[in-house]
């Protein structure tokens, strides 16, 4: 496995024409303003609401969306220097870009590793495999029977783009360590029963 250190240099040199967009991007999904959580879920309400009320067919909605990513691809590294000015950049701004390319990579490194410890289960576990992966799948096609596609999206685009907010915070933190309590009490009490 390639160093972090070279990855990372290869992620910032394959998106350098990005970098303004990045930067301004990370601030909004880190709410680095009070208004940003609110700006965010209003233009992810207005697009699925534009999704609901066009309603596209899955082919056009693949269609569009992929044709949206191209243009953004082609355009933004174009136009991105004459609205933004690149030559402005400073170290402070060289070194979040190169945070955030650093904690990309990770990311990818994480997810790696759990599909692989995924397979290294199933070589080894085959019945817990079989098992997990059954259950598992078996609640999230219940969910997707119970809940509407569109809202389903909705709910997952929402709580992705609400997260780097919410973990900067430290919301995320305070519900987990809230939830561990609850659980803690509720063994100790039932340590308490048994005795």
């Amino acid at each position: 496995m390639p160093h972090l250190a070279s990855e990372t240099a290869s992620l910032e040199e394959q998106l350098q024409g990005w970098g303004e967009v990045i930067l301004i991007t990370d601030k909004v999904l880190r709410w680095e303003r009070a208004w940003f959580p609110l700006a965010l879920m209003s233009v992810v309400s207005f697009s699925f609401l534009m999704i609901y009320y066009l309603d596209p067919s899955v082919l056009s909605g693949v269609s569009c969306f992929v044709m949206f990513l191209c243009l953004a691809d082609y355009l933004v590294p174009a136009l991105a220097p004459r609205i933004f000015g690149s030559n402005k950049w400073t170290t402070e701004q060289q070194q979040r870009f190169h945070e955030i390319c650093s904690n990309l990579v990770k990311s990818r490194r994480r997810i790696v590793g759990w599909w692989k410890r995924l397979f290294t289960l199933k070589e080894e576990k085959p019945k817990m495999y079989f098992m997990t992966m059954l259950f598992a799948l078996a609640v999230i096609a219940w969910i997707g029977q119970q809940v509407h596609n569109l809202f389903l999206t909705y709910l997952i685009v929402s709580f992705l783009l609400l997260f780097p907010g919410l973990n900067q915070h430290g919301i995320i933190t305070k519900y987990i360590g809230m939830a561990k309590r609850e659980i803690n009490k509720l063994l100790k009490h039932k340590e308490k029963k048994n005795e």
